[in-house]
């Protein structure tokens, strides 16, 4: 997976790009969100538009994202959820936990 980032109005959008299996993707996301948190950005979006696929590990990756940033005040949303993801958001349920919208402005919008 690789992983760039940009503000758009106060908001933090993680673009991931490629597959998001765990490992090193996992280092990859904490480390970056915990530095938005130490720098006070506490509002993010990952743009899923980019993202082939997603293991059950990467979802644990985007669950802790949440939860770090829940805990510090902050929040994560989801944007651009392709099929796939959104099939496997669904099956889990976990679909329930995760605000998801269909672009990246509906969901900086949401803040």
């Amino acid at each position: 997976m690789k992983l760039s980032h940009r503000e758009q109005t106060g908001v933090i959008i993680l673009e991931p790009k490629g597959k998001i299996m765990g490992g090193p993707d996992a280092t990859l996301l904490h480390d970056q969100i915990h530095e938005l948190i130490a720098q006070k950005k506490l509002r993010v979006v990952i743009d899923l538009s980019k993202v082939d696929w997603m293991n059950s590990t990467g979802l644990g990756i985007l669950i802790a994202g949440l939860t770090t940033l829940r805990d510090n005040h902050g929040d994560l949303k989801l944007a651009s959820v392709t099929e796939k993801i959104q099939s496997l958001l669904t099956i889990t349920k976990l679909i329930t936990v995760f605000e998801a919208y269909d672009t990246v402005d509906q969901a900086i919008a949401s803040f």
